[in-house]
């Protein structure tokens, strides 16, 4: 197996993110419920309560976007707190995976399937079955990647950019990312659902391939639920983990390199 990997390696097949955002929700609420006044005041006497109907069903659609409305954090120390102790009692976290990826050549979104797989300390295992067989595994300095029937096995700190790779896959489990003020710049929103931290590379080798990272956790948890990248090249990838199961029993062979 070689030593180094080649600059030209398609690392948008090793790590792929998304984009989620909910705009103008505070402008198609106030025209919304304008027209409902409206809307009631034309009414005859024998339709109102038809229209009361009406417009409790709109405020019930707009409370749905209040509730995806992300706004900022108010205390990032509590929640980093909080969050660092929820994830030191992460020792394993298995999880279906929805990858939607975007390239601004085509048309048309690339939807693969797969599974997720992370052992504590280092172990990680990101496998892709349909539409294509695509295997990715880390254990400790190395990672093993598994294109179909090739395969290759490379030292993550041959080559600056896997490491940084290896950095973010890991750093998103595990919660070290956050606290990575020298390679990124953190900013903390959440909603009634998600906590959400959006990361702004600040060193050159991040800065050639990513604009921004987005990662959502579950307020239940502070799992993993979504995460998302902005690529340098204006493509992005939203990947959501579904059907997670934490501290579940995972073997050792999940993460051998064959």
């Amino acid at each position: 197996m070689p030593d180094l990997i080649p600059t030209t390696y398609p690392i948008n097949r090793v790590i792929q993110m998304a984009f989620f955002y909910c705009k103008g929700a505070e402008v198609q609420r106030t025209n919304s419920l304008r027209l409902c006044v409206f809307a009631v005041k034309k009414t005859s006497e024998n339709s109102i309560l038809k229209s009361i109907m009406i417009v409790f069903s709109v405020l019930l659609t707009l409370f749905g976007f209040s509730q995806t409305k992300f706004t900022e954090m108010k205390n990032t120390s509590l929640f980093l707190q909080q969050f660092t102790q929820s994830t030191q009692k992460i020792t394993t976290l298995t999880s279906n995976i929805v990858q939607e990826k975007n390239l601004s050549v085509l048309s048309e979104k690339i939807i693969t399937k797969g599974h997720f797989l992370f052992k504590k300390e280092k172990n990680l295992r990101w496998e892709y079955t349909e539409p294509f067989s695509y295997l990715v595994i880390i254990k400790d300095d190395k990672i093993f990647i598994k294109d179909e029937d090739k395969a290759n096995q490379f030292d993550i700190h041959s080559n600056k950019m896997f490491n940084s790779i290896n950095d973010i896959m890991i750093g998103c489990i595990r919660g070290t990312i956050l606290k990575d003020d020298k390679n990124f710049m953190a900013v903390y929103f959440e909603n009634n659902t998600y906590f959400l931290v959006k990361l702004h590379p600040l060193i050159h080798s991040l800065k050639e391939f990513l604009n921004e990272i987005w990662i959502y956790f579950d307020k239940n948890d502070y799992t993993i639920s979504k995460l998302e990248m902005y690529e340098s090249s204006g493509d992005y990838t939203k990947i959501d983990f579904v059907d997670k199961k934490l501290n579940a029993p995972v073997p050792d062979e999940k993460f051998n390199f064959n």
